[in-house]
């Protein structure tokens, strides 16, 4: 691909950032001299997101034992389509996403099943979504899993007044992005760059609360540089 590596790399940062393709190519003319076209950088995204996330996804990681999971709509062609996800609250990185059309249990139990590839926690948090029980009993209690036994607790704000806090401060960051990107396009293109909005947050961005960037304080070190999409990128063979 003809156009240096760390061009490719901070468009990818600021894009998924708060960065739009079409900012990102102007900025990148005005700054740099750099003509590149604002599907090119949106495409570099996509592919790189892709590459990264098969490399991260066979790391070793140290997780709590307190897992909060939840799902929100998200605009996708002018659908509400359901992004699931999973966030280990000792470290603050994210275990696991899925992606989908509606909410029900089976795709409740594709999500729990992503949720805990990378490690068991001692409970999962949910909200009362109606769909959770079902898929959590057919998870953890089922000898086709092996009898694995993890505690199923459940914040209902219709009792409590309590939302599951702990997820949604990771939900406004996504659903912020997403407004930026006035909704996602391609029911294709969709699981791809939210994906790499949870890369952006696992392995780039340091957390205000826990001063650390997520996967370090998971045990997952990679001596990342500043620029640590290109390094990400790097780490992956398939990237020259």
């Amino acid at each position: 691909m003809g156009n240096k590596p760390e061009i490719i790399a901070v468009s990818i940062d600021m894009y998924v950032s708060n960065l739009s393709s079409r900012k990102m190519r102007n900025q990148l003319k005005r700054h740099f001299n750099h003509k590149i076209s604002h599907v090119s950088i949106l495409d570099w995204v996509r592919r790189y997101t892709l590459k990264v996330y098969k490399f991260i996804e066979n790391q070793g990681y140290n997780f709590g034992g307190r897992f909060y999971a939840d799902e929100t709509m998200v605009d996708c062609e002018g659908r509400k389509d359901r992004f699931w996800c999973c966030l280990d609250w000792d470290t603050r990185l994210i275990t696991g996403v899925h992606y989908s059309l509606t909410a029900n249990p089976v795709e409740a139990q594709k999500f729990l099943k992503k949720a805990i590839t990378k490690g068991k926690p001692k409970y999962i948090q949910t909200d009362a979504g109606m769909f959770y029980p079902r898929a959590f009993r057919k998870m953890f209690y089922s000898n086709k899993f092996g009898g694995l036994t993890v505690e199923y607790r459940i914040q209902n704000y219709q009792e409590t007044r309590i939302h599951n806090y702990r997820i949604e401060t990771v939900f406004m960051k996504i659903k912020d992005r997403v407004l930026d990107f006035r909704g996602l396009k391609a029911l294709w293109s969709a699981p791809i760059l939210l994906n790499a909005i949870v890369i952006q947050h696992n392995f780039i961005e340091t957390h205000t609360t826990i001063n650390e960037i997520p996967c370090e304080t998971a045990g997952v070190k990679l001596g990342l540089g500043e620029n640590k999409w290109l390094d990400l990128i790097k780490l992956n063979s398939t990237f020259y």
